[in-house]
This record gives C-alpha cells, structure tokens and sequence, in this order.
C-alpha cells in the first residue's frame, strides 16, 4: 500500500480535500439574519403574556416555560421603540417578581 502524499492528485482513496467551491458549501448559504419582527405582533403577544402573569396569582407557568418567558419577553421586547420595550420589561419584571414572592 502507498504512503499518503500532499503531492497527490486528489484520486486516491481517504483524500477528502477538495477547493471546488460547489464541495465547500454543501448546505447552502447561510440563513437570512435580517428578521424584522411586526411590532405590532410583538406588541400584542408581550401584553397578552404581560396580561397572563398580572391576573395569576401565582406563577401561571410551569418551571421551564417560566425560565424560558424570563428569557424571552425582554429580548422579544427589542422589536419595539425602545421606551415602550423598557416599559414593558419593566413591569414583566415586576409581575415576576410578585409572583416569585407569593
């Protein structure tokens, strides 16, 4: 059997280094990181989760929908003009706040 060479042409069997360009980019491009959330889509699923947590008196979700709210509200909040996002950060903070300590 014949030592492995960088000086190969490529035909040998374990050589799996290509430069075509169309063998480098087997998955295609990558996705689109340009999404532009409709605010007012946003808005409305912030109040409805805002609305779920004032009128619970205690914690409305499980642990791990909790913990997953706690990460997603504020960052869902950034499709909004960033007063109104504070605002509604602010006081999901303190709703869960509230209900961490009822």
């Amino acid at each position: 059997m014949a030592a492995h060479s960088d000086q190969s042409d490529g035909q040998e069997l374990g050589h799996y280094h290509s430069s075509d360009p169309a063998q480098l980019d087997l998955f295609g491009p990558p996705p689109a990181q340009n999404y532009d959330p409709d605010p007012e889509s946003v808005r409305a699923e912030l109040r409805e989760i805002l609305a779920r947590a004032r009128a619970a008196p205690q914690e409305p979700w499980p642990a791990k929908e909790a913990s997953y709210w706690r990460t997603v509200f504020p960052q869902m909040a950034n499709g909004l003009p960033a007063e109104e996002a504070q605002r509604l950060r602010l006081a999901f903070a303190a709703e869960l706040e509230r209900l961490h300590a009822a």
